[in-house]
């Protein structure tokens, strides 16, 4: 049994198995072409949101901080899903530390969810039922960690359905890029200019980050 569900999550976390349009969804996310700042690499999918999964985890890192982290899930069920209105699903959990100016915006979660849509909308991709949430939190300490300053993160859940083109696939490689610039956004670097898009393919097998 232990066999078998290693198989699974390899084949999960590969992309190697499932129908032409997922298989063809998965090698374009690993052939899109990414901007540098935000290190992007495959990770081990979950297998029981969809009967095919495939997942990747990004850093925006300055120098060794991070600014910003996450994770973007595609799932597939060729049956079709009644919540989805489609047989693809973009599942994601971003996460950044604030500065305390920005932490205490009341708009600020209207804003980052904002960032989210309008990084999908500038570059025209096509998606439904949005859902998610924006988590604000602060960290105070106390006793023995009194020194260390009060902190602040932001956290964006969310889930889309890339609308479906030719042959059933959605653009995939571009609501990559799209959540490349949300991450960027969220750590604080400038828009992608021309020079900063397109350029960095992703990674086609590596392990996950030690963070």
């Amino acid at each position: 049994m232990d066999d078998a569900k290693g198989n699974a999550e390899a084949e999960g976390h590969a992309g190697a198995a499932g129908p032409p349009a997922f298989r063809a969804a998965v090698e374009a996310l690993r052939a899109a072409r990414l901007r540098p700042q935000v290190e992007v690499e495959p990770t081990p999918a979950p297998q029981r949101l969809a009967p095919y999964a495939y997942a990747v985890e990004a850093v925006v890192a300055d120098g060794e901080q991070e600014l910003a982290d996450g994770r973007l899930v595609l799932l597939h069920d060729p049956a079709g899903h009644d919540a989805w209105h489609g047989t693809f699903r973009l599942v994601t959990l971003v996460r950044a530390e604030l500065e305390p100016e920005m932490a205490a915006d009341p708009l600020l979660p209207e804003v980052c969810w904002s960032w989210l849509t309008g990084a999908l909308q500038s570059r025209g991709l096509t998606y439904g039922e949005p859902s998610g949430t924006v988590t604000r939190a602060s960290s105070h300490y106390f006793g023995g960690l009194s020194e260390r300053p009060a902190a602040s993160q932001i956290e964006i859940r969310a889930s889309w359905t890339p609308r479906e083109g030719l042959g059933g696939v959605p653009d995939t490689a571009g609501h990559l890029a799209s959540w490349c610039d949300l991450l960027a956004q969220i750590g604080g670097l400038p828009p992608a200019g021309p020079g900063d898009a397109s350029v960095v393919t992703l990674p086609q097998r590596r392990g996950p980050q030690s963070r």
